[in-house]
């Protein structure tokens, strides 16, 4: 579990294929406090420590994974948003958030507003996805606000340090997203789907 609030920013250093799965070694801050078999979620992917080396530890990626996220997208030197999963009894300063991309969007606007950004994704509304004005979103591990919805794309507002301290501020016209939707509202969807 976590909350997408976002910790650091790690550094994909080596980019390995084995089989159907690709295993990531990523650089960070965070390394010397992680543990194998600990989760961390990857641009809102959790995904499990399997080695530790130094200041980089490696995570691995299976097929479903790499389906339904970024993780194809993925280039040595990319930055990452990294979480670790909440502590029991920490505040809950973003939202509910499971680590399990729903699925991937795509930036299709950027907008400067004196001092703050504005992004706007579309994505695939077939799987029943959506979005509420208000509501919870979770872009790349990073818990937002929808600030306008419409049945598929949604726009959310960046503050600074947001802008600052997580990967927004490489996002083009274009880039690959992921999309993790909020889990109340995927109940509520699937409830009235029926």
């Amino acid at each position: 579990m976590f909350t997408g609030i976002i910790e650091t920013l790690g550094i994909i250093k080596h980019i390995q294929k084995e089989k159907d799965n690709i295993n990531l070694t990523i650089q960070s801050s965070i390394t010397s406090e992680l543990k194998i078999d600990q989760s961390v979620a990857h641009n809102g992917v959790c995904l499990t420590v399997v080695a530790i080396k130094e200041n980089s530890y490696v995570v691995t990626a299976i097929k479903e994974t790499l389906e339904k996220t970024n993780l194809n997208h993925w280039k040595f030197n990319d930055n990452v948003n990294l979480e670790r999963a909440m502590r029991l009894g920490d505040r809950l300063d973003g939202h509910i958030v499971q680590g399990h991309v729903d699925q991937t969007g795509i930036c299709i606007e950027i907008l400067e507003t004196n001092g703050s950004w504005k992004f706007t994704f579309k994505y695939d509304s077939s799987a029943n996805n959506i979005t509420i004005e208000k509501g919870s979103i979770t872009v790349n591990g990073v818990s937002l606000t929808v600030v306008d919805s419409k049945r598929d794309e949604f726009s959310v507002a960046i503050i600074p340090y947001t802008y600052e301290h997580t990967n927004f501020k490489s996002f083009e016209i274009g880039t690959v997203i992921n999309l993790e939707f909020d889990v109340i509202g995927k109940y509520v969807s699937k409830l009235y789907s029926k």
